[in-house]
């Protein structure tokens, strides 16, 4: 081994030792890796269950560490999972490249690359892969794969070695452990608290704080910032993580029938009551109960409800008998309490009951580039729902999703991509391998960002001038079309009307620049 990859490998040994923050241990992997192998993307995947998990990526769009790979579905990564040692596909292999529509600087289909990748394995058992993508046909060819598996096994042992480190932690990496699961770390998780951002980790830093706790949280945020994901992040990292989670959504009842809902009733209580019917209390005996919109409820409620909280006793509505319940009671909502309180529309004595442990939920807004790693979560839902072999956003729409302030939130996000997929596979003749997706696809108006917003985010904003793009209040959409009509225009004079060559010097694919143009009336169909 030559003295550079010896002084590549040093840091990488001493980091064994050292209590690193998992992002920046899996960053430090990487970027040892590219010294001793140079390459055009890396990426290392955790295998949950039957998906692989990007836990850290370089030289891959921000969306990739939002997306999961089945393995079912991805004959590539199949192939390295099964492989004892290290694999170098063939230039010319005809299986798909997982990374299609995902390298940084790419736009489409890759082309022949070389690609590389190597199993590791923690405790005899795959624990994930490493991949190395090079644009550059034969890059790989003079590599040593011994090499290869000699990084791999150094990085399990990193990775074991972090595992072991947080083993001998104190009784809080219990409920760390079990926070993980409720991040979409565990193999059933449909949705997932996903982000990078400093206003996100505190917001992960109190869920471990106060998830082993059995105190009362009050999750406070706007709405579609996703409380109840919060909620069941926290009965997740609880001792009650084991018995049910029982939601109700405060909001969404009636009056009459919140009392009914809340602590059950005895047949004839009432007419309809035909049968007795246990509440949601009872049914969270043992767990959690989360109190969806808890602002909502009426005053007459609160003060029964207070009394559960505070003697754990429940009554169903017409019996004389109580039931004693042991319940954590986790509260959301996107009002003001305190001012509610002053407003004599909430008990002071139960808003204060309620919010033992008070935590607040940023707005995506607030979360700078997050918006990119959540939107490609939402990215890979769209894939597989549509059936599409890649689904990725160009560089106008990251500016787009970074510049937009989102007064719906991660709701608002996840429509925002669904219905931008749909509009943009209706503007084109055939279903495409890989689609693109632009602002003008994404339709979003930009109002103008609060006071104390997280700035959008460094690296995907326009470098070309806009000095003379238009006068600073021309509505966002106008400004969008203008800016685009003109690119594409001059692309084609450049290029004598030729639309393929116009397609290529702008870096988007023939059939979305066709759909591009028709949309803002510049031609004909070519």
């Amino acid at each position: 081994m030559t003295q550079a990859r010896q002084l590549a490998l040093l840091p990488l040994l001493t980091d064994l030792t050292q209590e690193l923050d998992d992002d920046e241990r899996y960053r430090r992997l990487l970027e040892g890796l590219r010294t001793l192998l140079p390459c055009d993307a890396t990426a290392l995947l955790r295998l949950d269950g039957a998906d692989l998990v990007p836990v850290a990526v370089s030289g891959l769009t921000p969306d990739t560490l939002g997306r999961r790979f089945p393995v079912a579905e991805h004959p590539r990564l199949a192939e390295l999972l099964a492989a004892s040692g290290p694999v170098r596909f063939p230039a010319d292999s005809p299986l798909p490249d997982p990374y299609d529509g995902l390298v940084e600087g790419m736009h489409g289909h890759l082309p022949v690359h070389d690609c590389l990748g190597c199993v590791l394995r923690v405790e005899s058992r795959p624990w994930g892969l490493l991949t190395l993508d090079a644009l550059e046909q034969g890059r790989f060819s003079g590599v040593d794969l011994d090499l290869l598996e000699a990084f791999a096994s150094l990085a399990a042992a990193s990775v074991a070695a972090a595992g072991r480190i947080r083993a001998l932690s104190d009784q809080a990496e219990v409920a760390r452990e079990q926070f993980a699961e409720a991040l979409g770390q565990g193999p059933r998780s449909a949705r997932q608290l996903i982000g990078q951002s400093a206003t996100h980790r505190q917001l992960l830093r109190e869920i471990e704080l106060a998830g082993p706790s059995d105190l009362c949280v009050l999750i406070q945020g706007e709405t579609g910032v996703g409380k109840e994901l919060v909620a069941r992040a926290l009965h997740a990292a609880s001792a009650r993580a084991g018995k049910p989670m029982i939601s109700i959504n405060c909001a969404a009842l009636p009056d009459a029938l919140v009392e009914s809902e809340l602590f059950g009733h005895v047949k004839g209580a009432y007419t309809g009551a035909t049968s007795d019917r246990r509440g949601r209390f009872e049914l969270a005996d043992g767990g959690t109960l989360f109190l969806d919109e808890v602002g909502e409820l009426p005053l007459a409620t609160q003060a029964k409800l207070l009394r559960v909280l505070q003697e754990g006793q429940v009554q169903r509505l017409g019996s004389d008998r109580e039931h004693r319940v042991d319940v954590r009671v986790i509260a959301a909502t996107n009002r003001d309490l305190a001012e509610q309180v002053r407003q004599k529309a909430m008990r002071a004595d139960f808003y204060h009951r309620l919010s033992v442990y008070p935590l607040h939920v940023p707005a995506l807004r607030e979360r700078g580039r997050d918006v990119l790693t959540v939107a490609g979560f939402f990215l890979e839902e769209a894939r597989a729902r549509h059936r599409l072999g890649g689904l990725r956003l160009d560089a106008g729409a990251q500016a787009a999703l970074l510049a937009y302030a989102w007064p719906g939130n991660v709701r608002e996000l996840e429509h925002t991509i669904g219905r931008a997929v749909i509009r943009a596979l209706a503007d084109l003749p055939a279903r495409p391998r890989i689609l693109s997706l632009g602002a003008a696809d994404l339709d979003l108006a930009v109002p103008p960002r609060r006071a104390g917003d997280a700035p959008a985010g460094e690296g995907v904003a326009d470098e070309r001038d806009t000095s003379s793009a238009g006068p600073l209040d021309l509505d966002y959409r106008q400004a969008v079309s203008a800016f685009e009509t003109g690119l594409i225009e001059r692309a084609l004079q450049q290029h004598q009307g030729n639309w393929t060559a116009a397609a290529r010097s702008l870096h988007v694919d023939r059939a979305n620049l066709a759909r591009m143009a028709r949309r803002l009336g510049i031609a004909p169909r070519p």
